[in-house]
């Protein structure tokens, strides 16, 4: 039983100091923060319209257009670092596959930018 409470006192120690972390981080901006909001620091932040009570409101293909552009471009980053960490290891192979997986992305992007789907009027 000592043996085996020897092992895990570091883990109990770790997460016991991260409970204190924790409440400590949720209970002192409760105490310190002023909180006295004004309607400035309640209106919409960012989103490009007011605030609505409809929620089957119509909003601008364009918002949604522009989040998944990020996500392609943001998962295609997500490919490219772990391919060059590798790159000595994967050979041709992998080269010509990332060059068929940046092919299909640069016709992608060019057929949207054709199609004015960047443009932001």
């Amino acid at each position: 039983m000592q043996a085996l409470l020897t092992e895990y006192m570091p883990i109990l120690i770790f997460m016991g100091l991260a409970a204190i972390v924790t409440l400590a981080l949720l209970v002192v901006p409760l105490l310190v923060a002023p909180s006295d909001p004004d309607t400035e620091k309640l209106s919409p932040y960012e989103c490009g319209f007011e605030a609505f009570d409809d929620a089957r409101m119509k909003f601008d293909v364009k918002f949604y257009l522009v989040a998944i552009l990020f996500i392609i471009f943001d998962l295609e980053i997500a490919f490219l670092f772990p391919w060059a960490v590798a790159f000595g290891d994967i050979g041709l192979f992998g080269f010509w596959s990332m060059m068929f997986f940046l092919a299909v992305l640069t016709i992608g992007f060019a057929y949207e930018w054709k199609k004015g789907a960047l443009e932001w009027d």
